[in-house]
């Protein structure tokens, strides 16, 4: 195609990201992240696979369901892994009455586990579905939580006849010899309720089911019953208790800043961006201890080194927020107060922190990668080749341990980071040794971050450290106001989409954990492996249970 072409192509979508699949639109939608046209419940596969391959929105982030007075509802929330700046939300309409929509699954393979929630909590049906049945609740499960006519006082009963595993060599061909392997919901290995149903042909993987929902705590409907001002941000800490809770408040701080029209204040952004990098800290600390204790069986040197280096952080962390694991310290416009006094004393201890740190990363690099044991048991398993992490909408270290160069933080910008110097770490092995690398490259990624950030804070006028924007006590985003935004947290990228009614509660609160995408991956990297390689992968995902089930 000439240079000529390519440039109209490039000008007209532009002005029209659907310009692709117009013939496809019968409607405009006005969200706040992006542009949103409504298709035909019988179109889905069309226009996706379209934006997909003539577009370049080729990372489904999230699917959204919901229900309205005369209607059903699912949104795809596209965006592009080149740029996920480049977004935009194809919205399907289903009947009230026999709510049925097209699968994106046979365009997208993360859409299947998606779909079955949709399916699962709102009762949307997808047809073309590989494997549409419940994921979150029992197949008994009487009526859909999400729906507007469900009953929630009526009886549940979840009888264990009706949880059986599935068919041994189901995932293989018909008249093999194989075994079914029950691992967890209560297993070391599983990190968490997770059960995983596993068909071997002798000592070979060859099907994986992962089977969650043992936890399911009804989080967004929790988040829908809370204010946007003050009751629901104690709540994104608890999607990830690794650690990671304060970048997970910082999901929640964006979108409802961005809907609320709130500006944070320039000091804030800096506390708030050291603070969620020692959150980071925290989560890649504990997910490099366990592994260590997952594949080479070292608890006393590794996991306990590990433990000591987030204890190190914790303390740090508790003087700043006043807590060592539920933080609740972000604040919508800000953060709940300034760096604790004397200042000079906390970000003094920052800085011993971080002169200790290399010296404790090389050693942790010579307990773990420049391990033998731990190396033959992790290059070359528990592959995941860059087109399938993407297939899956991976994201985070499980996706740039696949060698794809993609960072909310670098390429859509949010706090203070596009003003530090640093970089995005990628490994290219696409295996379970190059995620471990990933994570610990990113904790050196993190210091120096947080370094800059101490230099910042330090050397800030006094009368210029606004920690917090004067924000309405009361907020109230105009009725059908729709938004979809993310950061990268710990784990990946952790969305957020809300639609307001008019009140101060809302509507809709839809949150997209990065592991539950991520786990979707583990029978591509598993399949065809032996059970050790199985434990080896799952732990290189480094899946939290409550971000997945939620």
């Amino acid at each position: 195609m000439s240079t000529e072409l390519l440039r109209d192509r490039d000008d007209e979508e532009t002005a029209d990201p659907f310009s692709s699949v117009r013939e496809l639109v019968t409607a405009r939608e006005e969200h706040l992240n992006a542009p949103a046209a409504r298709v035909r419940p019988d179109a889905v596969q069309e226009a996706l696979s379209t934006l997909r391959d003539e577009a370049g929105y080729d990372h489904l982030a999230c699917v959204t369901a919901q229900e309205y007075e005369g209607r059903y509802e699912s949104i795809y929330h596209l965006r592009s892994y080149d740029d996920p700046t480049r977004e935009v939300s194809v919205v399907v309409p289903a009947d009230k009455g026999d709510p049925v929509s097209e699968s994106a699954a046979p365009v997208f393979r993360t859409a299947d586990w998606h779909e079955r929630e949709a399916y699962d909590l709102v009762g949307i049906e997808y047809e073309d579905h590989p494997d549409l049945r419940r994921i979150l609740l029992p197949e008994t499960w009487q009526g859909h939580p999400l729906s507007m006519d469900y009953d929630k006082d009526q009886p549940q009963i979840a009888a264990l006849s009706e949880n059986e595993p599935i068919e041994p060599g189901s995932s293989t061909a018909t008249g093999s010899d194989t075994m079914l392997l029950n691992i967890g919901p209560h297993h070391p290995a599983t990190h968490g309720v997770l059960h995983l149903q596993v068909t071997l042909d002798g000592e070979q993987v060859i099907g994986v089911e992962p089977d969650i929902g043992y936890i399911h705590r009804c989080e967004e409907q929790m988040a829908q019953s809370g204010t946007y001002r003050h009751q629901i941000m104690p709540y994104p800490d608890r999607w990830d208790w690794g650690g990671g809770g304060l970048l997970n408040e910082w999901a929640y701080a964006r979108v409802a800043e961005d809907l609320a029209d709130i500006e944070v204040p320039e000091y804030a952004q800096v506390i708030r961006t050291m603070a969620a990098e020692f959150s980071r800290v925290l989560s890649h600390m504990l997910a490099m201890g366990a592994y260590a204790l997952d594949v080479i069986g070292d608890f006393t040197a590794t996991f306990m080194y590990a433990i000591q280096e987030r204890e190190r952080v914790q303390d740090i962390v508790e003087d700043l927020t006043g807590q060592r694991l539920m933080f609740n310290y972000f604040r919508l416009g800000g953060v709940a107060w300034d760096l604790p006094e004397p200042r000079e004393e906390f970000l003094r201890s920052v800085r011993e922190y971080l002169d200790g740190l290399p010296r404790r990363i090389e050693e942790y690099h010579d307990l773990l990668t420049r391990n033998e044991i731990l190396q033959l048991r992790t290059v070359d398993t528990g592959t995941l080749p860059p087109e399938v992490a993407k297939e899956y909408g991976t994201t985070g270290p499980v996706l740039r341990g696949s060698g794809v160069d993609y960072d909310l933080r670098r390429d859509d910008p949010y706090g203070y980071y596009d003003e530090l110097d640093w970089d995005v770490v990628t490994e290219d092995g696409c295996d379970n040794y190059s995620r471990l690398l990933v994570r610990m490259r990113e904790v050196e990624e993190s210091a120096k971050i947080i370094g800059q950030c101490v230099d910042l804070l330090e050397d800030w006028p006094e009368d210029e450290r606004t920690v917090q924007a004067n924000v309405p006590r009361t907020i109230r985003p105009d009725d059908d106001t729709e938004i979809y935004r993310a950061v990268e947290a710990a784990k990946g990228e952790l969305g957020i989409y809300i639609r307001a009614d008019g009140t101060d509660e809302p509507a809709r609160f839809k949150i997209r954990g990065p592991s539950f995408s991520n786990l979707q991956a583990l029978p591509e990297m598993a399949e065809g492996e032996a059970i050790p390689d199985l434990i080896a992968s799952l732990g290189s995902l480094d899946t939290i249970m409550g971000e997945v089930d939620r």
